[in-house]
């Protein structure tokens, strides 16, 4: 495999060939299947030389990452008035509070605090083919809240902040494929929502961008090509693909949508509108100091009974990044999550079964998440008939039914050691009917893949588990 390393070439072909958009959709989606099953070299299938890889980029960064007091935030303070958490710069980010009234939820109102950042930022994959074989440009990026620092992540993955400078930084690479796409084909393009639960309407903007085969692209050394079915690999390694990746993964043409699926594209988006017009959910940010339940203290913001998570803060050195140094808040969540999605087959044909999740940094109140999405130990304290459906039937899990098992983290630059069991389990009639309980339906892959050409139908922790599909670690 030859990669070249001059400058970027910009290089348009004079013509190109008018293809029925049908047919070239459905050539993209074969063409990504082939480069899944494809072993580009010997060995490659696990990644283990990419695995190698990012340990070396991990040990060469001189990274490290320190919790800190507030007041020892570069930067960053408290808002006299209101108690918010923001940056002098009035960019990046604020932590502020947020209050939630919701009829179908338990509890039905609750007051928490949330990250605010109403930049659109890109998550950008480039793609090219070697030898007949689709690749991906992944970075090893260090992210200050990842557990080992450093992950497999996008092309760019960047805020709005960081590509335009404020943090005074060198410049994003890569970031004219994304910002000016038109000369290269774009394989996906679409808004998708960060974490409802800490974040505040957060959306990014979600790429996969392809350049032509003979095009020169320079590859730095945080950069390595690395194919689909290398990545399928890698996903089923802990802590190796970052949540940012795997959400542009999830939006990749992997799956046409088939024709026997248990219900009807028009029947899945009319339960799923409905599904959206009975729940009456009212968000609103409100001073951060007036929230109750929740105590600041010197080094941290927690609840009452230390559950949910914490608001944190951090100093930072990372010789590798845009800017060497810095500090910031993270939240540090309590505990583990187990993130699953139950799996039949109807006439042959694998179903997952998905939940109509309301959470409160919605845009839409509603997205599509997994069958269970939670974190165990702030449901430790209810008694049985309050506890999430299907969280202990995931948790006590035959391993015999386990088709995926494997812990990832969430999103490194905003949260601190959040790390979230993913499982992807087979179940029969006996244990999920035909029929679920409301608010959860019965959808194939390819069905969610559909929907992930549009923006804030399925949330990211259901596209963490679809990219696991999409790249061939979970074969259903």
């Amino acid at each position: 495999m030859s990669v070249g390393h001059a400058p970027v070439s910009g290089h348009i072909p004079a013509t190109r060939e008018v293809v029925p958009r049908w047919e070239r959709e459905g050539a993209t989606v074969a063409r990504l299947q082939r480069s899944v099953d494809a072993v580009p070299d010997p060995g490659a299938e696990a990644g283990d030389s990419i695995h190698t890889w990012l340990a070396e980029r991990r040990e060469a960064g001189g990274f490290r990452v320190e919790r800190v007091p507030f007041h020892q935030l570069e930067g960053w303070g408290f808002h006299p008035e209101s108690g918010d958490l923001v940056h002098r710069s009035g960019r990046f980010f604020s932590v502020q509070g947020l209050h939630v009234t919701t009829d179908t939820t338990v509890p039905p109102e609750w007051s928490q605090p949330i990250i605010n950042q109403p930049e659109v930022g890109i998550l950008g994959i480039l793609a090219k083919e070697f030898d007949g074989v689709l690749h991906f440009l992944m970075q090893a990026k260090m992210e200050p809240g990842n557990p080992n620092l450093v992950q497999l992540s996008p092309t760019v993955q960047a805020t709005r902040s960081n590509f335009t400078g404020t943090h005074g930084g060198r410049a994003v690479r890569y970031l004219d494929y994304f910002v000016d796409p038109g000369r290269s084909r774009v394989l996906a393009d679409v808004l998708q929502s960060e974490h409802g639960s800490w974040f505040y309407r957060k959306s990014n903007r979600n790429m996969i961008v392809e350049v032509d085969a003979d095009v020169d692209v320079p590859v730095y050394e945080d950069f390595r090509w690395v194919s689909p079915g290398q990545l399928g690999g890698l996903l089923r390694r802990d802590n190796t693909v970052n949540m940012d990746a795997r959400t542009v993964l999830a939006c990749a043409p992997a799956t046409d949508p088939d024709p026997r699926a248990l219900h009807s594209d028009v029947d899945l988006l009319s339960w799923f509108t409905g599904e959206r017009s009975r729940h009456q959910v009212h968000s609103e940010l409100v001073p951060l100091a007036s929230i109750p339940g929740w105590v600041r203290e010197e080094n941290r913001i927690h609840h009452e009974h230390d559950r949910y998570f914490d608001v944190v803060a951090v100093s930072v050195l990372a010789g590798a990044r845009e800017i060497g140094s810095w500090s910031q808040p993270l939240i540090q969540p309590r505990g583990t999550g187990v993130t699953a999605f139950l799996t039949r087959k109807f006439d042959g044909v694998a179903h997952l079964l998905v939940h109509a999740r309301v959470e409160g940094g919605f845009l839409a109140t509603v997205e599509l998440g997994p069958t269970v999405q939670y974190t165990p130990d702030n449901y430790a304290h209810l008694p049985a008939e309050a506890r999430p459906p299907f969280l202990d039937l995931v948790l006590s899990a035959d391993p015999a039914r386990l088709r995926y098992q494997a812990v990832h983290s969430e999103e490194g630059g905003r949260f601190l050691n959040a790390e979230s069991r993913y499982l992807v389990m087979d179940v029969d009639g006996t244990q999920v009917p035909t029929e679920p309980p409301p608010g959860y339906r019965w959808v194939t892959p390819g069905q969610l893949n559909a929907l992930l050409r549009h923006g804030h139908y399925v949330n990211v922790q259901a596209r963490s588990l679809l990219a696991l599909i999409n790249m061939g670690a979970v074969r259903l």
